[in-house]
């Protein structure tokens, strides 16, 4: 009996053994086996398109209309090179004579971005682009290159105008509206960062009005965090239409790259600049020669001030405007024209504004009094630090 159920045992044991050998390798020889349910992933396939009323998805016919405006400016001038250390001492000049100071003369470049801003070839650029440059050569978006004459600089606006003569047509770029736009804005900036080439990045307007910065005399900047890099400055910012809104200008950064905060001088303010310039040469600006500082609560304390408002003239020129028209060191400057101001950037801002020969009307504290003067707008010098 023993030895029949260990017969059965094997003969189990084996029957196992070809039933799961079988199975693995041959499974069809046993039929069917049964499927496990699959789970079935759905592909997008249609691109992701944005609502409607919310924008384009691509902004590739703006950059198509501006491109054609945006130029490389390539400057170059002559510096002198440096005298040996040794070239004054008379044993050196014995042996050597005046070979220690005959080094040629060395030659420095740089590179910047331009706007073509008329079929006439006027381009609208920054004035460190080109400051003190003895050579300028513009690169079109189609290639050529030409070179370029200085019509008018600006270096309180940090704006100046080249001129370039063409033989084929020029595409210059369209204005837009500065007081059209507005904090959140899509805009694009084009120019030649680093030398790469023309390139186009895009962000938004982040502030605007932006001051105080201590970059230019006259500062009302765009902000945005569309990059902006080395080579950028003098190239457009455009709004998602292709439209000029600014001229890039600055950007913040520790590293030499942009950080994401961008500066561009509104349209508004460079096409009044180039358009004087282009007219004359010059940009025309009122002064009245005085000094100004903005009054702290604690100024206002010590002087005896009741309020904090205006700006206190802590300085007036002999025979300047001011001066004779009456006004006087310790004087506060509450508003010119009716229009108030605050800070000295703005008193700066509203004296600039006046066209130099009209009499403007000017409102002042004295002590306890108020003064309404009235003064002769002069002509701002080159360059004025006071007004």
């Amino acid at each position: 009996m023993h030895r029949l159920w260990m017969i059965f045992a094997q003969a189990v044991t084996v029957s196992v053994a070809i039933l799961f050998v079988v199975s693995t390798l041959k499974p069809e020889w046993i039929g069917e086996r049964a499927v496990l349910p699959s789970v079935t992933i759905q592909e997008t396939v249609s691109p992701v398109s944005l609502p409607s009323g919310k924008g384009p998805a691509s902004y590739a016919d703006a950059a198509k209309a501006a491109l054609p405006a945006v130029v490389h400016v390539f400057t170059s001038k002559e510096v002198r090179a440096q005298n040996n250390p040794f070239s004054d001492d008379p044993l050196f000049r014995h042996f050597f004579g005046d070979r220690l100071n005959n080094k040629p003369q060395q030659r420095t470049s740089g590179l910047g971005s331009g706007v073509i801003v008329s079929p006439e070839g006027y381009i609208l650029t920054n004035n460190h682009v080109i400051e003190a440059a003895d050579e300028i050569e513009v690169a079109l978006n189609d290639g050529r290159k030409l070179p370029a004459r200085i019509v008018g600089r600006d270096p309180e606006s940090d704006l100046a105008v080249l001129q370039i003569k063409a033989d084929g047509k020029l595409h210059p770029i369209t204005f837009g509206h500065t007081e059209q736009l507005h904090v959140g804005d899509v805009v694009l900036a084009i120019g030649n960062p680093f030398g790469v080439g023309q390139t186009v990045t895009m962000g938004i307007v982040s502030a605007l009005g932006r001051s105080h910065l201590g970059i230019n005399t006259f500062e009302d900047f765009i902000q945005t965090d569309a990059a902006i890099n080395p080579g950028n400055s003098g190239g457009a910012l455009i709004d998602a239409a292709g439209n000029l809104v600014g001229i890039n200008a600055a950007i913040y950064s520790r590293s030499g790259g942009s950080l994401g905060i961008g500066f561009a001088i509104p349209v508004s303010l460079a096409r009044n600049v180039m358009e004087q310039i282009i007219q004359s040469g010059s940009v025309t600006r009122g002064w009245i020669g005085v000094e100004v500082q903005s009054i702290t609560p604690d100024l206002a304390d010590s002087f005896g001030m009741p309020s904090n408002d205006g700006t206190l003239i802590s300085g007036v020129m002999r025979g300047s405007p001011a001066d004779r028209a009456g006004v006087k060191p310790g004087d506060v400057l509450l508003a010119v024209e009716g229009r108030k101001v605050n800070d000295p950037q703005a008193m700066l801002e509203a004296i600039a504004a006046l066209s130099p020969g009209r009499k403007a009307g000017f409102e002042l504290r004295r002590g306890k009094d108020k003064l309404d003067l009235k003064v002769e707008i002069g002509r701002r010098p080159a360059l004025s630090r006071g007004e």
